[in-house]
C-alpha cells in the first residue's frame, strides 16, 4: 500500500500534476526501510513514515510557526529524528526530467566494481545503482524515495565551467530506460541548481531526508 501511495504522488507530480494547494498534509507510509521523510509541495506536505499519524500531527500542531513552514521547521525535523533515531543533512529542491532517446551527449565509461568509493556510497542511499565516469566528473543513476530514477554528477574543480555538469545531467537523462529523471541540489549550491536547470530539469518542491543510521 505504502509503495502504490507514494509512487502515484511522485509519478503524479512528475507529470506536473501537484497536490492539492489547500494547506493540508498528507501522512504515507514507507516504501523501505532506509527512507522516510518530508516532501514540501505549493501549500501542500508529504510526509512519509511509519511513525503514527496521529503523532506527525499532534507534533506539527506544537510547532511554533506559520503552518504552511513547520514541517520543515527544525523543531519538527529534530523531533522526527529524536524518535526514529534516524539522520538528517540538508533541505534540498527537488526536479525532475523526462527521459531522452538517443546516447548520452558526453563518452562514459561505466565503473562496475562494488566496491569503488563512489559506487559504495551511491549504494548506501539508493538501490540498483550504476555510476559511470567521464573525463573530470561523474554520473551517478539509482533508484532512492518511493522506487524513483535519481541522478547525481560530480564534476572535478579542475575542469569547471566548461559545461561538463550540464552534460552529465543531461546525459542521465539519456541513460534512463523510460519515465523521469529526479535530482536533488540544496539551494546554497546555486552552481548545482544552475547545472540541473540548464538540462532541463524543473523544480517541482523541496525534501528533507531521513535516512536510517
Amino acid at each position: 500500500m505504502g509503495t502504490r501511495v507514494l509512487k502515484d504522488i511522485l509519478d503524479a507530480v512528475a507529470e506536473g500534476v501537484f497536490p492539492a494547494p489547500d494547506g493540508t498534509l498528507t501522512v504515507v507510509p514507507q516504501t523501505d526501510a532506509r527512507d522516510a521523510g518530508i516532501l514540501a509541495f505549493t501549500a501542500h506536505t508529504v510526509v512519509v513514515t511509519d511513525e503514527p499519524e496521529e503523532w506527525v500531527r499532534q507534533t506539527l500542531a506544537a510547532v511554533d510557526c506559520d503552518r504552511f513552514a513547520a514541517p520543515m521547521n527544525a523543531r519538527f525535523l529534530t523531533a522526527f529524528m529524536d524518535r526514529t533515531g534516524r539522520t538528517h543533512e540538508t533541505i534540498d529542491l527537488v526536479t525532475v526530467a523526462p527521459a531522452l532517446p538517443g546516447p548520452p551527449p558526453v563518452a562514459l565509461r561505466e565503473i562496475r566494481d562494488r566496491a569503488h568509493p563512489r559506487v559504495a556510497r551511491a549504494l548506501a542511499h539508493r538501490d540498483d545503482v550504476r555510476v559511470w565516469e567521464a573525463d573530470g566528473g561523474v554520473l551517478t543513476l539509482g533508484r532512492g524515495l518511493g522506487g524513483r530514477l535519481e541522478a547525481s554528477v560530480e564534476v572535478d574543480e579542475e575542469v569547471r565551467h566548461r559545461g561538463l555538469g550540464r552534460q552529465l545531467a543531461l546525459s542521465a537523462r539519456h541513460l534512463a530506460p523510460e519515465g523521469y529523471v529526479w535530482a536533488q541540489q540544496s539551494p546554497g549550491n546555486a552552481r548545482s541548481v544552475r547545472v540541473f536547470q540548464a538540462a532541463g530539469y524543473r523544480a517541482v518542491g523541496s525534501e528533507a531526508l531521513m535516512l536510517a543510521l
